[in-house]
């Protein structure tokens, strides 16, 4: 188990120890307000505990701090043990010293005492280890889930798409080889992308180029029915997005914009930043009223959103729109660059 993957979270952060000491604080409340004998709160012995259950906090998760590391290599049981020891052995430090400076010459009440904070110690940061047990295994199970949708959507090539694609370059190939063979490279980079499910975020640049291989297939199929708009701002090549996100909101454009009328339509792909968020908008012909199109459009609007909940939680947002009979879907991504990786072969 590397430190990453570890159950607790890292206390070296200023935000987990925050909460650890408010969360500590309003303990010591509770136990204030149990412990006044008259009015609301017995503000001294808030004062006292208070004073007493932050430093032990703070010098607890400073020490689970430096010994992460090595925590983080052993089991669960043995790690739970580790942390128990740290925390029971720096209250029982704090008050030795703290009963030393009240009562200079402690009795049997003062060790019973330091034996009551002793289980009480016990008790919470047992509770509080299997709460953060409890998160890790939400969370592991969570990313699990955002696997299965990607697996599950990089698998969704539709197998129409398939068959229409193999009938378009079976008939090329007698009239235009070269034509037929670019073909056949466009649906072979389609089909690795499906099969590559280690990455989790890629680069703007090769989705885009993933949506134009895509593209140049349906362009020879649907000819003069299909018109494209690109609208790409300058300097979002390494813009990080989950992969396979942008690709199926074209698709959906086409099986469900295009495909189904006559005269087809035009589909615009755009993407721009604005502050710290970039923007990508997929717009099409409204599509027609079809249960079965829209249940497709829809689950896979869902899939997509869950993934980016998951990837980067709040600030990313996938919404649709209809206005003056054109369907928009955008795409809001916080601005972030993706490593880099070995870029695909791009069209000429």
């Amino acid at each position: 188990m590397t430190a990453s993957e570890f159950f607790v979270p890292d206390l070296c952060r200023v935000r987990a120890v925050f909460l650890l000491l408010v969360t500590s604080e309003l303990l010591v409340l509770v136990l204030a307000i149990v412990q006044a004998e008259a009015g609301w709160i017995d503000w001294n012995y808030f004062g006292l505990l208070s004073l007493f259950v932050q430093w032990t906090t703070l010098t607890s998760a400073a020490l689970i701090c430096l010994l992460r590391s090595r925590l983080a290599r052993m089991s669960i049981a043995r790690a739970t043990l580790g942390i128990v020891a740290i925390v029971l052995l720096d209250v029982l430090a704090f008050s030795l010293f703290a009963d030393s400076v009240l009562h200079p010459q402690p009795g049997v009440a003062v060790w019973q005492g330091i034996a009551k904070k002793q289980l009480l110690a016990l008790m919470i940061v047992l509770m509080v280890l299997r709460y953060f047990y409890l998160q890790h295994q939400w969370q592991q199970q969570r990313e699990a889930e955002m696997q299965a949708h990607l697996t599950a959507l990089q698998a969704r090539i539709q197998p129409h798409f398939l068959f229409n694609s193999m009938n378009t370059i079976a008939s090329l190939i007698a009239i235009n080889p070269d034509q037929a063979e670019e073909a056949v490279l466009d649906l072979s980079e389609l089909f690795r992308a499906s099969l590559r499910t280690g990455d989790q975020l890629i680069p703007l640049s090769r989705e885009l180029d993933l949506c134009k291989r895509y593209l140049a297939i349906e362009s020879l199929r649907l000819g003069d029915r299909l018109t494209l708009e690109w609208a790409i701002q300058p300097g979002l090549e390494q813009q990080a997005i989950p992969p396979l996100t942008l690709q199926p909101l074209v698709e959906n454009a086409i099986y469900h914009g295009i495909q189904p009328r006559p005269d087809g339509g035009i589909v615009r792909i755009e993407a721009q930043t604005r502050g710290n968020f970039v923007y990508l908008m997929v717009q099409n012909p409204k599509p027609d009223h079809n249960n079965r199109q829209h249940e497709g459009n829809r689950m896979a609007l869902a899939n997509i959103r869950s993934r980016l909940q998951a990837l980067f939680g709040e600030p990313a947002v996938l919404k649709q729109s209809h206005q003056n009979d054109i369907y928009t879907v955008t795409l809001r991504l916080p601005k972030q660059s993706a490593n880099a990786q070995p870029a695909s072969r791009k069209r000429t």
